[in-house]
């Protein structure tokens, strides 16, 4: 045996070096399991981000469908409001027109134009326009009637009330299309 030979087996022999490899293993398994433990770790946290912006995202879309469903049965109640609008005039010269046709004679007329009246109203009515139902002596509320104008009270109690009703007002659904106008006293 050669010297060298020798001194690997006496160096392979000692316990010193066995611990020493021992170690050296140990070491390199816990830089391993380190190594996994941190790749696990990030790949959590990783995760635990997709998930956050997928509720996110998931929060999001259902606000969005509800917004836009609410959006769209707004505009379904609303649709027909321009061509309320426009025909609240037409209703107004046939409410004057059936008050003159009452002073009338002929109830042939009279029943004929109450009849075209009548079927107006409830077409309208079905669409969903209502009157805004205003009256003499109430308190005047400026979210609800539109002062036309003031007048002196003709008594002491129609003080800051309607005294007359110059236009009818009406709603569709819940809001307001046209205020009533009417005239207050002071």
């Amino acid at each position: 045996m050669s010297t060298q030979e020798n001194a690997e087996e006496i160096v392979n022999d000692t316990p010193l070096t066995n611990e020493v490899e021992n170690e050296i293993n140990d070491s390199n398994v816990d830089e391993t399991a380190k190594e996994e433990k941190d790749e696990l770790t990030v790949a959590q946290e990783a995760l635990a981000i997709e998930k956050d912006k997928f509720l996110r995202l998931f929060a999001e879309f259902e606000n969005y469908k509800k917004r836009t469903s609410k959006e769209r049965i707004e505009l379904f109640k609303t649709a027909g409001q321009e061509v309320l609008q426009s025909l609240l005039p037409v209703l107004d010269d046939f409410d004057r027109a059936q008050k003159e046709i009452q002073k009338s004679e002929d109830t042939g007329i009279k029943e004929g134009v109450n009849l075209i009246h009548e079927k107006l109203k409830n077409t309208l009515k079905l669409k969903g326009l209502e009157l805004v139902e205003v009256n003499a002596g109430e308190a005047f509320d400026a979210e609800i009637h539109e002062a036309i104008t003031q007048i002196p009270a003709p008594t002491e109690d129609l003080k800051g009330k309607i005294v007359d009703v110059i236009e009818s007002g009406y709603k569709l659904g819940d809001k307001i299309i046209r205020f009533p106008k009417v005239v207050t006293g002071n």
